[in-house]
Parts: C-alpha cells; structure tokens; sequence
C-alpha cells in the first residue's frame, strides 16, 4: 500500500530533522547518524513510513560515514537521477512513500553487488532480529 500524506501531514508525523532529509532531500553530516556502527542482525526500514527496505546481512563499513549497503530489498526502492550540487548521481528513494533516503554508488568492488547505498540514518529505522 503506497503511503501518500500531504506536506502539513509529513510535518506533523516526522521530527524536523527527518522531514528535512525524508522530504526535502537534506543529508545529515558524515559520521553522526545513530545507525552508522549498528551491527546487530535485522531490518532496515524507511523512517517515514515502515516499509522494509535492507537485510541487515547486506550493511557493510564503506568508509564514507554512512550506514551503507550493498542490495535492497526487491522493489523496496526507487532509483532517480539527481543533478543538484552540480553532480550526476543516482538518488535513492523509497518505493512506498517516496521519501529521500540517500545515494546509491556502483563503487563497491569488494561487495557481491559492487553498489554501495550511501543512507542517512535518520531516513532509516532499525528493528534488530529477536
């Protein structure tokens, strides 16, 4: 079920700092969102509207400051091209809700996909594997 709420809506459920990244496409700064050193098994989900978007077992440390992964789940994104910053990248949104979510880089030789998908932590939630 596709998740559609209006501005004042997303304003309402979200904290400010979520809206900013969910809504409006902000990244929070490298190295300081709460999920970047999570390790435990587990879900990964959007933060604005709960659907499942990454296996825990597909995380991996890039390096870049960022929880990372390298596969969602399928159809739980959707991939669109960002042209802002006056860059090319390929931005990642979610499939349900189209919420931002972050990027997706095919620099990752050393995973099985060779994607690394850069996430803001606030754009996620955890739900660890009881």
């Amino acid at each position: 079920m596709t998740v559609n709420l209006s501005d004042e809506e997303w304003k309402e459920r979200l904290s400010p700092r979520a809206y900013a990244v969910l809504r409006q496409a902000a990244t929070e700064r490298p190295g300081t969102g709460e999920l970047l050193f999570e390790s435990r098994d587990g879900l990964y989900s959007c933060g604005a509207c709960g659907a499942t978007l990454f296996d825990a077992d597909t995380k991996f440390d890039s390096g870049c400051g960022w929880p990372s992964f390298f596969e969602a789940k399928p159809g739980a994104v959707r991939e669109v091209t960002d042209t802002s910053h006056g860059m090319t990248r390929t931005e990642v949104r979610c499939a349900n809700c189209g919420s931002h979510l972050g990027h997706v880089f095919p620099d990752a030789p050393q995973t099985p996909t060779g994607n690394r998908f850069c996430m803001n932590s606030v754009a996620l939630s955890f739900q660890p594997q009881e």
